[in-house]
């Protein structure tokens, strides 16, 4: 019987302000604007529950922004989740086969979502100029369109350049290496936490 107690796994971990290596570095920008459209997203739903309390009325630019923010929400999100590899995938396919074969359809997903956003950015560039030539204005507060939908392409181009961030790393990488990452360990058999 031993006196000394085992590790535990809290004891092998990295220390909390220790980056994941296959991560971008660079997504602090994505995990901030998280944080600031979140807060003013809860900032202008309070500012409107208060005012709805105390005059049965509310403020009528609050949907359009909120809306607005939220679709900027998702796709600050959905960069994020491109950069750290946790979009959506069918496991059924990704999980099973040799080393070889996961690496090769998470490198096809990648280029996959890259094309796709790049297509998103080239099309709703169009939208814009449309938006913008044409004047027309948000049907809740009057601004411009575009003042909104200026924000589309910009948004599908970060998600289509952290997708071609992925699949460069994937690319990169041995299978072993894949592997490892894709099992989310520190490669001592020790989970990241």
């Amino acid at each position: 019987m031993s006196s000394q107690p085992t590790p535990g796994p809290a004891e092998h971990a990295a220390p909390a302000g220790a980056a994941d290596p296959s991560e971008p570095r660079s997504l602090r920008i994505e995990d901030w604007l998280t944080v600031i459209v979140m807060a003013l997203l809860a900032l202008i739903t309070f500012a409107n529950v208060i005012v709805r309390y105390f005059t049965d009325s509310s403020f009528a630019w609050t949907e359009e922004i909120s809306v607005f923010l939220m679709i900027v929400l998702a796709l600050v999100a959905g960069s994020a989740a491109v950069a750290r590899d946790r979009h959506i995938r069918i496991e059924f396919f990704c999980e099973s086969g040799s080393a070889v074969r996961r690496r090769r359809l998470a490198q096809l997903g990648a280029l996959l979502v890259a094309l796709l956003f790049a297509v998103i950015a080239v099309l709703s560039v169009r939208v814009v100029w449309d938006d913008w030539r044409f004047e027309e204005t948000s049907p809740g507060i009057g601004v411009p369109q575009w003042w909104y939908s200026a924000w589309l392409p910009v948004l599908s181009l970060l998600i289509a350049w952290r997708a071609i961030g992925l699949l460069v790393r994937r690319t990169r990488q041995s299978d072993v290496e894949y592997l490892i990452d894709e099992a989310g360990d520190d490669g001592n058999g020790e989970p990241r936490p």
